[in-house]
């Protein structure tokens, strides 16, 4: 998905607050609560945390793109880099619609252990709930993930109705934009900080000779 600065202004002043309507976190168009604890949020990493390359993903659970890069490219980086202690990547979650925080809330309600798989269902079974008609279709079949990864109902519902954890997530998301792109320059998922360089979304031979270069220095 493609993001220009106005439309990333746009998006990040409409998720600023987070309320509960319909029984879900949902946004609305009021200022950004400055006591959102920011600092309860981490975003979560695989690989060695001593390996030669740090990369960051921005992805979004809603983003065809994010989808293909995972279900095509991931797996060979996984394999052939991430696994064998030469990269480190970090997610950074985009939110670019409510469908997609509903999906990281509920990535991060069985914290860093289940986090990665949820992950996985989340981008693999894309169409199953981020297309679907209403929220509460979705969550219908973001529990059927939840169930698969061990976690109860009960638990789900109270990680979906937090509208702490919402307000805190688009505050971190919106830190973490300022951050790594201070020059309005970020365009969309999936995308990409390579040893602090910024990159567009590739296939997996482009990105082979990227992290290649890198290991080479």
């Amino acid at each position: 998905m493609t993001l220009t600065r106005r439309s990333l202004l746009a998006l990040t002043s409409c998720f600023a607050t987070l309320t509960v309507a319909g029984g879900w976190a949902n946004a609305a168009t009021t200022s950004p609560d400055p006591a959102a604890p920011t600092d309860a949020i981490k975003d979560f990493a695989l690989g060695s945390p001593d390996a030669k390359v740090k990369m960051v993903e921005y992805l979004s659970f809603t983003c065809p793109h994010c989808a293909h890069f995972h279900a095509e490219v991931f797996p060979k980086l996984k394999a052939e880099y991430i696994d064998t202690g030469k990269v480190m990547i970090e997610y950074h979650e985009v939110y670019f619609d409510q469908m997609g925080l509903l999906g990281a809330m509920l990535a991060r309600c069985g914290g860093e252990m289940r986090y990665f798989g949820l992950t996985d269902m989340l981008l693999d079974k894309q169409r199953d709930w981020a297309a679907a008609e209403s929220i509460d279709a979705a969550v219908v079949e973001l529990k059927k993930f939840a169930r698969a990864a061990g976690m109860v109902d009960a638990d789900v519902d109270v990680c979906l109705h937090d509208q702490k954890m919402a307000e805190a997530l688009v505050a971190h998301y919106q830190a973490n934009i300022a951050k790594d792109y201070p020059n309005d320059s970020f365009g969309g998922t999936p995308s990409f900080i390579i040893n602090g360089a910024q990159h567009a979304n590739m296939s997996f031979e482009e990105l082979k000779v990227i992290l290649d270069a890198e290991l080479a220095k």
